[in-house]
């Protein structure tokens, strides 16, 4: 038999942006449930960096005591050293909050969703979504196996898929082909690493080397996370090819090698090859798709998690209020996503170039040269990582024009590789402003209609039919 059983929300994937969602809504006194097919506290595949802009966000939903006490601790210093010069400063204030922090992800959702639940959001745990229910074109619900294998309908006025890349939700909503996609030109190994360097537990660091780059940030349990972002090779790397690609990537930066001198890795390495940003279709009548599940960015900026909490807040303002009136709650859902694309298309693009995976250009080399003899610029870079500048507001045509001229200067005796490096700086930035256009426009598109078979339309269940 299948329960039948009816909330005010239902949210599929209960980590960052399901978690943010959820517990939102329920503040705002909605019945909410959240299904997940994980049993928490469980980890998942995550560079889990967070800006202060992040731990703004945290702090919003009500959780930075929560996750403050799992022990990562507060990084006060951005560090990158790249063609030997340092891009080095303080982080940037937000709000009262000037550090980050690099905190696992087991610990993470863990916290967030115990101030979920504490607001009111019922956790059903190791359930999977099968189908999704619908009422002509809305979506009013979804179908799903718990962990006995019983099957159960649960009706809702609006579904909420935040279950990530391969979102389930996406594609029983007809939207899983993204309208945006860039391929990421590098891919991904990090592992853990037992600490001992006490000099470098306040910094967030990063080093490039050739077309390698590699990060270490100090995280919870006096552990930390080495990240490397080698060229991709364009094919997946089994266990052993990944130990060799990690190691291999560590060795050709000597920096890191020292930053992880004395140190000793735990566990294995973890990769994430054949990465794509993109933007989907987020938003139709009765569903929405916030997180990875609707915009993903190459973890090179680690801008993830920042973004699922954010937009899964947003989207949970949006909602509540309109719950009850389909059509106006259609048109918030349309103008939260419109609103996440227009914040988030500069730094999709900005983190698309240095995720590249080349060599630092002629151009890059000048901007970090001036980096390391002027504090402004390098606080202002690290502040577009944080999200409190915005990558436009900094690579105005006048200071491009000054680096143009930087470069052509440093490189007198053979100026045609800057040269070069300048007419293919303009040619992508003519290409930009058209895929940002471009972009904004479909994002007003309406999301297509699923290809499903056709249904009977959902009809009210009797008193009898409620069984959970």
């Amino acid at each position: 038999m299948t329960t039948i059983d009816h909330a005010d929300v239902v949210v599929v994937g209960a980590r960052c942006a399901g978690s943010a969602a959820a517990l939102t809504l329920a503040k705002a006194g909605r019945r909410v449930v959240a299904i997940d097919a994980a049993r928490f506290p469980s980890d998942t595949l995550s560079t889990h960096l967070l800006w202060p802009s992040g731990l703004a966000e945290i702090e919003r939903l009500g959780a930075l005591d929560a996750v403050a006490a799992i022990g990562a601790p507060k990084l006060t210093h951005a560090m990158a050293a790249i063609a030997g010069y340092k891009v080095a400063s303080r982080f940037p204030a937000v709000g009262e909050i000037d550090y980050a922090m690099c905190v696992r992800r087991t610990g993470l959702d863990a916290a967030l969703l115990r101030t979920a639940i504490a607001a009111g959001v019922e956790l059903r745990e190791r359930c999977r979504v099968t189908d999704l229910l619908w009422d002509g074109e809305r979506c009013a619900g979804v179908r799903y196996i718990d962990p006995d294998g019983a099957e159960t309908e649960l009706r809702a006025a609006l579904v909420i898929g935040a279950d990530g890349r391969r979102s389930t939700v996406a594609r029983l909503a007809g939207v899983e082909e993204p309208f945006a996609q860039r391929p990421s030109g590098r891919d991904c190994y990090y592992a853990y690493w037992r600490d001992t360097r006490d000099d470098w537990r306040h910094i967030a660091a990063q080093w490039r080397s050739g077309s390698d780059l590699g990060t270490a940030f100090p995280c919870d349990d006096g552990l930390l996370l080495c990240l490397v972002q080698p060229a991709a090779t364009g094919e997946r790397a089994g266990a052993g090819a990944a130990e060799a690609r990690y190691a291999a990537a560590i060795g050709n930066i000597p920096e890191l090698v020292e930053r992880l001198h004395g140190c000793t890795k735990v566990g294995r390495v973890r990769s994430a090859t054949d990465i794509a940003s993109y933007f989907r279709h987020s938003s139709g009548p009765g569903w929405a798709l916030p997180g990875d599940a609707g915009h993903f960015k190459d973890p090179v900026t680690a801008q993830g998690i920042r973004d699922a909490l954010r937009y899964g807040r947003l989207l949970g303002e949006a909602a509540a209020p309109v719950l009850d009136h389909p059509e106006r709650l259609d048109r918030a859902l349309r103008d939260w996503e419109q609103t996440r694309v227009r914040d988030c298309v500069d730094i999709y693009q900005w983190t698309n170039k240095l995720a590249r995976g080349e060599t630092i250009s002629p151009l890059e080399h000048a901007l970090y040269r001036a980096a390391d003899t002027d504090p402004a610029i390098s606080e202002t870079v690290v502040a577009i990582f944080s999200r409190t500048v915005d990558p436009g507001s900094f690579y105005t045509p006048q200071r491009a024009g000054k680096l143009a001229l930087r470069a052509l200067w440093n490189a007198r005796a053979d100026p045609l590789p800057v040269l070069a490096d300048i007419a293919r700086t303009a040619r992508d930035t003519v290409a930009e402003l058209a895929e940002a256009r471009d972009i904004r426009r479909r994002a007003h598109r309406r999301s297509p209609s699923p290809s499903r078979p056709a249904e009977p339309a959902l009809t009210p269940s009797s008193p009898g039919d409620d069984h959970a």
